[in-house]
């Protein structure tokens, strides 16, 4: 969950880790129950690290970055549809045809933001900002995954400060019902 060093080294590690998820996911057979354990491992990450970033990363893109807002806006639109499309999955048996083409979107899309990210956000992020605001934003970046929602909420606000507001009490719920069914705990 929490790799440390500056944002881009934490969230870059991330997306390292969800790579790993989607491999494995891809390895599995078709009716093996494995998969819904790693979709919720992939799950997991994703919907927490998204909170995170839209909590302090796309604030900081649009503080620090010519263009700040339609870049920030992309990516929450880009965040918005891969959770509709975990939203999607959480009901679709894994022996059902719609599960692997939803899979395989789900994979397009991510690796397509990742890429994004990676080659283009990050780089105008480090020219853009000290590196003591970097490490800062690693930080708060780490402490918003601790207490970020676990599972999909396609509804939930995206944007400061409402998500900064209810996003801990919907992690909190997430974090009780995912003991209670023991998703998340391979």
């Amino acid at each position: 969950m929490g790799h440390g060093g500056n944002v881009i080294a934490e969230l870059t590690a991330d997306h390292r880790e969800v790579e790993e998820h989607f491999a494995r996911l891809r390895a599995l057979p078709a009716t093996d129950k494995e998969r819904r354990t790693v979709l919720d491992e992939v799950t997991i990450e994703l919907v927490r690290h998204a909170v995170a970033e839209e909590m302090y990363l796309y604030p900081a893109v649009r503080e620090h970055l010519p263009g700040g807002d339609a870049l920030a806006d992309k990516e929450i639109q880009e965040h918005a549809e891969v959770e509709q499309a975990l939203k999607d999955l959480e009901d679709v048996p894994i022996d059902d045809a719609r599960f692997d083409q939803l899979v395989g979107k789900l994979i397009t899309d991510v690796t397509a933001h990742v890429r994004d990210e990676e080659q283009q956000l990050f780089p105008a992020l480090a020219q853009a900002c000290s590196p003591e605001r970097l490490l800062e934003l690693g930080e708060k970046v780490r402490a918003a995954k601790k207490v970020a929602p676990t599972r999909p909420h396609p509804g939930a606000p995206d944007t400061p400060p409402l998500n900064k507001l209810l996003a801990p009490g919907t992690g909190l719920v997430d974090r009780a019902r995912d003991f209670v069914t023991g998703r998340g705990k391979s």
